[in-house]
C-alpha cells in the first residue's frame, strides 16, 4: 500500500532505512551500495529529508552522516506508518499480546537495519511459552503481514548472550 502513495523507490527504501529504527545511521555511498541506486537520485531524496527536518547530519571526517530526527513532530507518525507497511503492529497484536508469558519482544535481522526483507526476524523473551500456540498465531500473523516470520524464544538469563550477537535489535514491546 504504502508503495502505491510513494512512487518513488529510492524514497521509500529510505523511509524503510531511517525511520523503522531510529538509531540507524548512514551515508551517501555505503546507502549507494545498499540500495544499488545511483548516488544522484539518493542524494536527492536525502535533501529533501534533510530540508523538511526528518533526518539530521552530522560530519565525520569526509563524510555526511543522515539518522532520522526524533524530534520532528511527525517522526511518530512516519514511524507508525512504516510499522503498519511492514506488518509489525499486526504481528504485536496478534501474536505477542496473546501470548502471555512474553515479557519482551525484540526485531533483529534485515528490518532491524532497516532493509526490506521477505523475513521478519523476532526475538522473544519470556518464560513458559506455548510453542504449538505460537506457531498458530505466527501463521495467521503471516498472511496478513504476507512476510515470513522467523522466530526465537528465549529464557530471560539467555537474552544478553544473544543479543551481543544481534547489536542492531529493535525493543519492539515490552512488560
Amino acid at each position: 500500500m504504502l508503495d502505491t502513495l510513494i512512487t518513488s523507490k529510492t524514497r521509500l527504501k529510505l523511509l524503510l532505512k531511517f525511520f523503522l529504527n531510529s538509531n540507524t545511521t548512514s551515508y551517501l555511498r555505503d546507502l549507494e551500495g545498499e540500495f544499488g541506486e545511483s548516488t544522484n537520485a539518493i542524494r536527492l531524496e536525502l535533501n529533501r529529508f534533510e530540508e523538511a527536518g526528518l533526518l539530521n547530519t552530522e560530519p565525520r571526517g569526509n563524510k555526511k552522516i543522515f539518522q532520522a530526527n526524533t524530534k520532528h513532530p511527525l517522526f511518530k507518525d512516519i514511524n507508525s506508518i512504516v510499522l503498519k507497511y511492514i506488518g509489525l503492529d499486526q504481528l504485536i497484536e496478534r501474536v505477542i499480546t496473546q501470548l502471555g508469558g512474553v515479557q519482551s519482544a525484540y526485531l533483529t535481522g534485515n528490518f532491524a537495519k532497516g532493509l526490506d526483507s521477505k523475513f521478519i526476524d523476532v526475538v522473544l523473551i519470556g518464560n513458559q511459552l506455548n510453542s504449538d500456540y505460537l506457531i498458530h498465531l505466527i501463521s495467521k500473523a503471516e498472511s496478513f503481514v504476507n512476510r515470513k516470520i522467523r522466530y526465537v524464544i528465549l529464557e530471560p538469563g539467555e537474552f544478553s548472550d544473544h543479543m551481543e550477537e544481534h547489536p542492531e535489535a529493535l525493543l519492539l514491546w515490552k512488560v
